[in-house]
């Protein structure tokens, strides 16, 4: 039996992508005086805002990885390689795009803000990645989880070494995807260490996916490995740097959120995985099968992509907190229309960009 769609994964990315909508909401136009740290309910929100990325990074490697391992069993890997790569390089057009300023280049002057690096460019760059570690070990399942496993931990322990990478000789162009020092919101380390985990859950996956009596054992895998991931892993690397004499594991330990937010996600992961029967024809698995439509759609609102015309053009931190939940809950739920009714699926956005491609291209 062949492995069937992973629709847990639609209502964790509808999830993700909510929680994205609400929390870049919010985070732009709450009046600063409002970011009250000893407030319960803003620590709540502000947690939950933080799994959000990991959430996005993980899944992209899983999925990617699922399908191009389907893909080899049915022999067309190099269709779906292709089709990735393809993928990849769009997303990173595609948030270049995004941040590009046509009112500045009206007026002569050219911002090369729009060079920053955010999550569309992290995760275009990341599938190529993907790509060439799966080209690298030819396909190999095994040796391939064994290289996401070495790849993922590498990265995060490791973050002390670049948390304040500066780069002064080399094109802001590509520094960007290694240092925040220009105005970057993600850079490919530490993130791609969760695309890495998400592909060696993949290979899992494709391994055992398929047979139900597993589906418990998975859960409760999530589930306990998440747990000791969020309150265990700091202890951890300090075990490690005991064993093996080496001060980097304590000085991860110490700023601990990269194991912390992948505890997190793979909790979410169980609990999804839980009520998966559920799921698969609700509305929340048809939002996260749109999810660049809705990234695309809620940045050109809030931010002004293209036109300069946005909600933080007029709100910039100036509402109150009942004002930005409700105006929350409304932007969701009109981002969320848009998405449904006039882009149908991320394949019509992904046609629609390529046909303008050819037009410019062949023209």
């Amino acid at each position: 039996m062949k492995p069937k769609r992973l629709f847990f994964l639609d209502a964790v990315r509808a999830f993700a992508i909510l929680m994205m909508l609400q929390g870049h909401f919010i985070d732009t136009l709450l009046n600063p005086i409002y970011r009250d740290s000893t407030h319960t309910a803003y620590n709540i929100w502000s947690y939950f805002r933080g799994i959000t990325a990991p959430t996005f990074f993980t899944i992209t490697g899983l999925v990617f990885v699922f399908l191009l391992l389907k893909a080899q069993e049915k022999g067309t890997e190099k269709q779906r390689i292709k089709k990735g790569l393809q993928r990849g390089i769009l997303l990173i057009i595609i948030g270049y795009a995004l941040r590009f300023s046509f009112i500045s280049l009206m007026y002569g002057k050219l911002n090369l803000n729009f060079l920053q690096v955010d999550v569309l460019q992290c995760i275009g760059l990341s599938l190529i990645l993907l790509i060439l570690v799966y080209l690298m070990v030819f396909g190999n399942k095994a040796l391939l989880a064994i290289v996401f496993l070495i790849l993922g931990f590498s990265i995060f322990v490791s973050e002390p070494l670049y948390r304040t990478l500066t780069i002064e000789n080399m094109p802001v162009l590509f520094s960007n995807y290694l240092s925040l020092q220009n105005g970057s919101v993600f850079t490919i380390l530490p993130w791609f260490g969760y695309v890495c985990f998400g592909g060696f859950i993949a290979i899992l996956f494709s391994e055992f996916g398929n047979k139900n009596n597993y589906k418990q054992i998975k859960i409760t895998g999530f589930l306990l490995i998440g747990v000791f991931l969020i309150f265990f892993s700091s202890p951890t690397l300090k075990l490690l740097d005991d064993w093996f004499d080496l001060p980097l594991f304590t000085q991860s330990a110490n700023y601990n959120y990269l194991f912390k937010r992948l505890g997190n996600v793979l909790v979410l992961f169980g609990v999804f995985y839980t009520f998966e029967r559920y799921l698969k024809q609700a509305i929340i698995t048809k939002i996260g099968q749109k999810t660049l439509s809705i990234y695309v759609i809620h940045f050109m609102i809030i931010y002004g992509s293209f036109i300069g015309i946005s909600l933080k053009y007029f709100f910039y931190k100036a509402l109150t907190p009942a004002q930005a939940i409700f105006g929350a809950v409304i932007f969701m739920i009109v981002v969320c229309f848009i998405s449904f009714y006039y882009v149908k699926t991320n394949t019509y956005l992904y046609r629609k960009i390529r046909s303008f491609y050819n037009r410019i291209t062949t023209g």
